[in-house]
């Protein structure tokens, strides 16, 4: 054999090589999204569970905070633009705007049941209901759930920011459209704790 096939060859087995690595990075970007999407879906189940739980306080509340129609009023507003926002970011969580408008809604929402839950302090029968008091406790529970779900989701979308930005990955990730994920952040203190339930 020649030298000069020889030569050819090597640079083919080169090639070959660099178009292996190339696939390889390809997919473990590709596995990492895919991770960090699974883990978005556990924050969608709970937050759907946490929305759906809300109209059912409000509506065992209504009964003995007539006077209060406002914070119930903006309690459901709050919980309608989160639960839209929640299903733009459930359709692309790697969106980073879908992200974001979920993070302010979530925090427009946790405000609003801040405020409906300062109210019901004032009600002792309210505080008494046992509906009540078991949606306060599903409540809490799923907010719980929701944070766990959250730290998930985070680390999911850190370990494929950090993949996609090392090199040589960054050169795939930006040939192919691996944009940035946006972690799940707490946007305000009050946020940082589950609701407190002082029944």
């Amino acid at each position: 054999m020649s030298t000069s096939a020889i030569a050819g060859l090597v640079i083919l087995g080169v090639i070959a090589l660099l178009l292996l690595y190339v696939v390889a990075l390809y997919n473990r970007l590709v596995s990492l999204r895919n991770r960090f999407k699974n883990a978005f879906a556990q924050i969608d189940v709970q937050l759907t569970r946490r929305y759906d739980l809300i109209p059912n306080l409000v509506e065992s509340a209504k009964a003995y905070i007539k006077h209060e129609r406002e914070t119930l009023e903006s309690v459901i507003r709050a919980r309608n633009q989160a639960s839209s926002a929640m299903q733009a970011a459930a359709q692309n969580p790697a969106n980073a705007q879908a992200i974001q408008g979920l993070m302010g809604a979530e925090s427009g929402l946790t405000g609003a049941l801040g405020r409906l839950f300062a109210v019901m302090e004032s009600y002792p029968d309210l505080k008494a209901n046992q509906t009540v008091s078991q949606l306060m406790e599903e409540l809490t529970s799923t907010e719980n759930k929701v944070s766990f779900a959250r730290q998930s989701f985070n680390d999911s979308v850190m370990t494929y920011n950090t993949a996609r930005e090392v090199f040589p990955a960054v050169l795939i990730a930006g040939m192919f459209g691996f944009t940035a994920a946006q972690l799940f952040e707490i946007q305000s203190q009050d946020q940082r704790e589950a609701p407190r339930v002082k029944f």
